[in-house]
């Protein structure tokens, strides 16, 4: 069974929690996206994108991925989208069709406000290229500000949503005893050609593309933090050879099973992170 190490403040608040039989809060919704692109290095393998979050964030000092919870807008039903449908979806996440429209779109959203990446083109074959302008940042600054809702946006620019590009590949719900809950479905999709990522959303202190290996190097040398999923995730992404096996390891994969750490104590009494999968 995989297990992760708790600092002791998180266990000595877990333990209050059960102790005073605290409820546990309901998780929202939430879509999270791993951007992948070849080694610029010239190796063989990939990269992933991952950023810091501000240490004023929820999960702050934490390396992630681009990400956060489903908005009402995501569930607007006025779309041109490329991809399964939202019945195609929901059996895949094991959603309602609505719910499942409403997180695959807070998925595209997310990495649109978040690192400046549309997975959006105009028909549904192509993606858009450069979306750095200073056109296309009014339009992601009236989404980050709600000004606008991303459906509109893309009808706006006469843009199909890629849902095609977006490879669900699994599931991970916030333990209970935290007061801040995420019922999170993780996603990959590949870089699209002529987009650069960037630091725009002002929730990250910093943002690299690294290999997954590499990642999980610096996180055992304490050179870099990060939260059970987000390891999990980069070891089971690690397994592929190449930019090519992700999809097939993805097609595998059960996305609809949720995965949630659970606290529990060794013999001698040291707090540790299991992983429940129901």
């Amino acid at each position: 069974m995989t297990s992760f190490a708790v600092p002791e403040s998180i266990a000595a608040h877990a333990r209050r929690f059960y102790v005073e039989g605290g409820t546990p809060v309901p998780p929202r919704p939430a879509a999270t996206v791993l951007l992948l692109r070849p080694d610029e290095s010239g190796r063989s393998g990939f990269e992933v994108y991952v950023i810091r979050r501000a240490a004023s964030m929820t999960f702050g000092g934490m390396y992630a991925f681009p990400g956060g919870s489903v908005d009402p807008g995501d569930s607007e039903v006025r779309l041109d989208w490329s991809g399964p449908d939202a019945a195609g979806w929901g059996d895949r996440l094991g959603l309602a069709p609505g719910a499942a429209q409403a997180v695959v779109c807070a998925a595209a959203r997310e990495v649109f406000e978040e690192a400046g990446v549309l997975l959006a083109g105009p028909d549904h074959g192509t993606v858009v290229g450069d979306v750095s302008g200073d056109e296309w940042e009014r339009a992601r600054q009236a989404l980050v500000n709600r000004h606008t809702r991303f459906a509109d946006l893309l009808r706006d620019c006469r843009l199909t949503l890629r849902s095609d590009l977006l490879l669900p590949w699994s599931r991970w719900v916030t333990p209970e005893f935290e007061p801040r809950r995420f019922d999170t479905y993780f996603f990959v999709a590949l870089l699209p050609a002529g987009q650069r990522p960037r630091d725009v959303s002002g929730e990250a202190d910093r943002t690299t593309w690294i290999r997954p290996a590499d990642a999980l190097a610096r996180v055992a040398a304490g050179e870099m933090s990060m939260l059970p999923p987000t390891l999990v995730t980069l070891t089971e992404l690690g397994a592929c050879p190449d930019l090519a096996g992700v999809p097939v390891a993805a097609a595998a994969r059960t996305p609809a099973t949720p995965v949630m750490p659970r606290l529990a104590e060794t013999e001698d009494g040291t707090p540790h992170f299991v992983l429940d999968q129901t």
